[in-house]
């Protein structure tokens, strides 16, 4: 017999036949998958803590780690295998953690040390690893190496980039080039004392590392040590396509549709050959490497790596490595966040999952997420008010149901959408720096709201009055406890495709996705002797009625049952 999910947009439905044959797929993971002991982080699922905006455990409008200890056992209920934490080292908090003073304390705001051990045992004892980010290119200009650096004290004088000043026709100062921030303005900022500029590709207060420093490169690896040693589970490698500059550092050249452009100057106005994605970049990451398998090697324990790089898909894949110089398990995939939106049909579906799946290196592990913390959560980029969250579920199942590992921005289990901040809320730096008229378009705070437990005061995130930023005023209805008891509910159709991860199925069978009709997008999840699982997602806005006889792994004389229903389908389980 089998097993049929079925909703108005999306469905699982899985199949058991006794006379299932092995089939001929449009794509299929490696035959040695089937005999191969795959490691936890090729068949994990993540859950990403943005450690602010998660639990504040001490009323001060912050998340902490004590917070993320108070509710560790969300994690454990949803079926999270790892928690990926936003960084927790000590901070200015100009860039909210990621321009990091020292990298081997924690930053007191969100706890101690202690703090951070006691995470750790109670995430240990509920089966659950722990990662964190680790940004190389940058540190804050209140670290101490940035200090001595610019008081020219060896060995740190040349930890950062630093370059002489231009002169122009009028005898004024100006930078070394036109190179350009992503946070915008110059990415050059003077420094009086030492009469240089420094280079910052993100804030002025993040000045970025030197990476053809041996002395840096050696410290850096000992701060990755640091937190191994400590017994963590890996990292996620942060903005790496920035780790290293051209050395005659040339001026970046304006894209020919920009010159006309009065605005200023701004860097997606630029090509950056220069600051961006050079050969040396992908050299780093394999010492980086290195020093993870150091780890492995002694204590027989894996440990994952995990890049961070929005850059060409050609330069993505570079990541991975070879055989001769590995690089990340996997590099992050964002095909799913940047190629797809409400208005994408099953076109757009169907490339935006074989783009990864056909340029990945044989034998190497695909990933996917559908959101985190830089970008819009699906439920604002999918959804409507109309259909309560539209999407959530069919991309929930998309995203954990594709072969690989799967990354679950925290919310995305219960629809969260994002939450409209205003100018004078406005706390991110690349938004404050885009100015009144241009902070919609580039601040990062509305995908960065508190997480909604409840219908409480601030939905259960702070006993503070004024959180560090706005709650989402839809908490009321969307929150967690809301959704625990309500049925159907997204929360409920989470919980059902993390456990469906965990069959041989979906961990190690083959892959077939295709296109039904112009907005109908279909894949199965099939394994011989095992179960196959068929997805179906209407993407578009209307009912439609498909054809599912001519599917190559699917039989005639089969029973399919509803397995997972999304949350506005017209069918129950079973």
């Amino acid at each position: 017999m089998a097993f049929l999910l079925l909703n108005l947009v999306e469905s699982i439905i899985k199949a058991f036949s006794a006379r299932h044959e092995k089939k001929s797929l449009i794509k299929a993971v490696s035959d040695r998958h089937e005999e191969k002991i795959l490691e936890w982080w090729e068949t994990a699922l993540y859950y990403q803590v943005n450690l602010r905006s998660f639990k504040d455990s001490n009323g001060d409008g912050i998340g902490d780690l004590k917070g993320i200890d108070e509710k560790a056992e969300h994690f454990k209920d949803l079926g999270v295998d790892c928690v990926l934490l936003s960084p927790i080292f000590k901070s200015p908090m100009a860039d909210f953690g990621y321009d990091i003073s020292d990298y081997n304390m924690i930053d007191p705001v969100y706890g101690t040390m202690d703090d951070f051990v006691s995470l750790q045992k109670k995430l240990q004892s509920l089966g659950i690893k722990i990662i964190l980010d680790f940004v190389p290119n940058h540190s804050s200009d209140e670290h101490k190496w940035f200090k001595k650096s610019v008081d020219k004290i060896m060995p740190y004088k040349d930890f950062y980039v630093w370059r002489d000043a231009k002169s122009n026709d009028n005898n004024t100062r100006t930078p070394p080039n036109n190179w350009q921030s992503l946070f915008s303005n110059s990415a050059w900022t003077w420094n009086e004392q030492r009469k240089q500029y420094y280079l910052h590709q993100f804030d002025r207060k993040q000045p970025d590392l030197n990476y053809r420093n041996k002395d840096l490169v050696e410290e850096m690896k000992n701060n990755l040590r640091f937190w191994l040693d400590l017994g963590i589970d890996g990292y996620r490698v942060v903005a790496v396509p920035f780790l290293f500059e051209h050395p005659d550092f040339l001026d970046d050249i304006r894209k020919p549709e920009k010159l006309a452009e009065k605005e200023k100057n701004t860097y997606d106005q630029y090509y950056h050959p220069n600051t961006m994605d050079l050969d040396e970049t992908y050299g780093m990451i394999n010492q980086f490497r290195d020093v993870i398998d150091e780890y492995t090697l002694k204590d027989g324990k894996s440990r994952v790596m995990i890049t961070e790089a929005y850059t060409s898909l050609e330069n993505t894949m570079r990541y991975y490595g070879n055989e001769t110089n590995l690089g990340a398990h996997m590099p992050f995939n964002f095909g799913l966040i940047d190629r797809l939106n409400k208005y994408s049909n099953a076109t757009k579906f169907n490339e935006a999952i074989n783009n990864w799946l056909d340029n990945m290196p044989d034998g190497k592990c695909a990933n996917w997420a559908i959101g985190n913390h830089d970008n819009p959560r699906v439920a604002t980029r999918f959804g409507d008010e109309w259909t309560n969250g539209g999407m959530v579920d069919a991309m929930n199942m998309l995203n954990m149901l594709l072969p690989g590992a799967a990354f679950t921005y925290m919310g995305e289990e219960i629809g969260m959408s994002d939450t409209a901040i205003h100018w004078d809320q406005t706390v991110d730096p690349r938004g404050r720096n885009a100015g009144r008229s241009g902070f919609q378009t580039l601040s990062r705070d509305p995908a960065r709201s508190p997480y909604q437990w409840d219908a409480s005061y601030n939905a259960g995130f702070t006993v503070s009055f004024k959180p560090w930023l706005p709650v989402n005023p839809e908490y009321w209805m969307v929150n967690l406890e809301f959704q625990q008891g309500l049925y159907p509910s997204h929360y409920k159709v989470y919980k059902r495709l993390a456990k469906l991860r965990k069959t041989r199925t979906v961990q190690r069978g083959s892959f077939d996705g295709k296109e039904l009709s112009q907005w109908v997008y279909a894949f199965t999840r099939s394994l011989p002797s095992a179960e196959t699982y068929l997805v179906v997602m209407n993407v578009g806005s209307e009912y439609e009625d498909v054809d599912l006889s001519n599917w190559p792994t699917l039989k005639k004389d089969e029973v399919w049952q509803v397995h997972t229903p999304s949350f506005n389908a017209p069918y129950v389980e079973g």
